[in-house]
């Protein structure tokens, strides 16, 4: 994807450890994509109720609004927003309720930062290609 294309991808990343939100901010940006974070799904909606974000990344296990609550909530009030649900290595369950709930997208900790450029890619064109009526 060419980088001006992706300046203009806003994506809001959420997760109760501040490392990880770093570290995906540093991955993104690096890319080119607009990143804004949230501490939690609480925090999440709030920043939704103010801006309008392409894709959402979302830790399954938070504080206050977890992930899959928030997954519910946003999937109805966001319908046209890509989703992406982060879980713990091998946990198979949460994988597939996430997807059954409407992620577009998930990817295991840890990861690579080529792992969630593709992920984060591949959940934007098939948002995209869901748009484009032929």
């Amino acid at each position: 994807m060419a980088d001006n294309m992706k300046s203009k991808i806003s994506i809001l990343a959420v997760d109760d450890e501040e490392m990880l939100r770093n570290l995906l901010v540093k991955i993104l940006a690096k890319e080119g994509y607009q990143v804004d974070t949230a501490i939690d799904g609480e925090d999440a909606l709030e920043k939704l109720e103010t801006k309008e974000y392409n894709l959402l990344i979302s830790d399954i296990k938070m504080p206050r609004l977890n992930g899959f609550e928030l997954l519910k909530i946003v999937r109805k009030k966001h319908s046209d927003m890509g989703i992406i649900m982060m879980t713990a290595y091998g946990d198979s369950f949460s994988v597939k309720d996430a997807l059954l709930l409407g992620a577009d997208e998930y990817i295991t900790k840890p990861f690579k930062s080529f792992e969630i450029n593709l992920i984060v890619e591949r959940a934007y064109w098939r948002l995209m290609s869901g748009k484009i009526r032929v």
